[in-house]
């Protein structure tokens, strides 16, 4: 009875949705509009409050992995609130608070999506931007945006308890570390190394720390050593020094039961790979421009694992958040406005944010201001 009430609350849905694009690979972002679908009966509507800036949003902007397309509205960090829920939605209610991350619809039919690994989908999943929903005819805008129309099966549930703009990275940069670190089990007593500290990596140190794991950051920057305690890190060491890996080595300290490399500049994966104990594991998250040179014996001497990972399922996404939840872990931001978007893209090259900028969509026009849909 009490969501039939809330539904009856519900005002008639506006289509008209204010963004901010970028209409070429050089462009700088500006105001565009567009009109999202009409929500069916598993549908919900989320009013975007916050949505933060991933460095993958940078590279499809530009065009740097190819395949852009424009107009773009980037954006797959986005949180808000539910302002329209279907006839059959079970899982949301008006007034509810919800994200959505890097995926709005897979087939649903495929082993990888009965498994929980629509990112996955043999067919292709529906990516929230630069991309098409499962028609390959709809073209999808992302969180830069006023609103989003969205399957509730591909929508997650956030606690009211948490700030909004805070928990906007996890939906990527939170997903991202969580699924390794999960599927790998890292456990209380364990020693886990994260490469690189930025977007990506805080996120690894807090989740990591929070599974009982003791840290340690690697990184080429020595300014970031205080941050890295303040996370969670129990040691530090400076990869720009050319005698780095030798200490730990002398120290006996390479003994990593898995390292979670964040790095999306190219650099040395055997110095890491030598840091790992017997069947210890490397993985790599971040996407360097160029191959790694991976040298065999570095593999063969101590049966170590090198591997990949992506993001997360629907399932574990949600998984993630009632975890960061319960541990109270939230993304270090800086919030900006709609007409920073340009100058937090240069500053994100530079390494110049802690940790992760996100967007504060409030100056956006509300689609009710638009005209209603028939």
């Amino acid at each position: 009875m009490a969501n039939l009430k809330a539904k009856s609350k519900t005002p008639p849905f506006l289509a008209t949705t204010f963004a901010m694009a970028a209409k070429t690979a050089s462009a700088h972002f500006e105001p565009f509009q567009f009109d999202c679908r009409k929500p069916g009966a598993r549908d919900i509507v989320i009013q975007i409050t916050h949505c933060g800036i991933c460095h993958s949003d940078i590279h499809q902007v530009r065009d740097e992995w190819g395949g852009a397309s424009f107009p773009m509205v980037p954006g797959h960090e986005l949180v808000g609130v539910v302002t329209h829920v279907g006839k059959s939605v079970k899982r949301f209610r008006v007034g509810d608070h919800a994200g959505v991350g890097c995926l709005v619809d897979s087939c649903r039919k495929c082993a990888a999506c009965k498994s929980g690994e629509e990112q996955f989908c043999e067919k292709g999943a529906a990516f929230t931007y630069n991309g098409t929903l499962m028609d390959r005819k709809t073209p999808t805008y992302g969180g830069y945006a006023s609103q989003i129309v969205v399957d509730q099966n591909f929508a997650l549930k956030i606690h009211k308890s948490l700030p909004l703009d805070r928990v906007a990275p996890l939906l990527c940069a939170g997903i991202t570390t969580y699924s390794p670190l999960m599927r790998h089990r890292v456990k209380k007593g364990q020693k886990v190394g994260v490469v690189g500290l930025g977007g990506l990596g805080h996120m690894g140190v807090k989740i990591a720390k929070a599974m009982g794991a003791q840290v340690t950051v690697f990184s080429t920057n020595p300014s970031k050593e205080a941050d890295s305690k303040k996370l969670g890190a129990k040691h530090f060491v400076v990869t720009s020094d050319a005698t780095a890996f030798e200490k730990i080595s002398a120290a006996m300290e390479q003994s990593f039961d898995l390292i979670l490399d964040t790095v999306s500049a190219s650099h040395d994966l055997n110095a890491y790979l030598g840091m790992l104990k017997n069947d210890g594991t490397l993985v790599v998250v971040g996407a360097p421009p160029a191959p790694a040179a991976v040298h065999h014996f570095s593999l063969i001497g101590g049966r170590k694992r090198l591997t990949g990972s992506l993001i997360g399922g629907i399932r574990e996404t949600q998984q993630m958040l009632d975890f960061c939840a319960k541990k109270k872990i939230l993304s270090e931001i800086e919030l900006i406005g709609v007409e920073q978007i340009d100058q937090a893209y240069e500053r994100t090259l530079k390494g110049d944010v802690k940790y992760r900028f996100v967007i504060d969509l409030s100056s956006l026009p509300h689609p009710s201001a638009a005209p209603r849909v028939s």
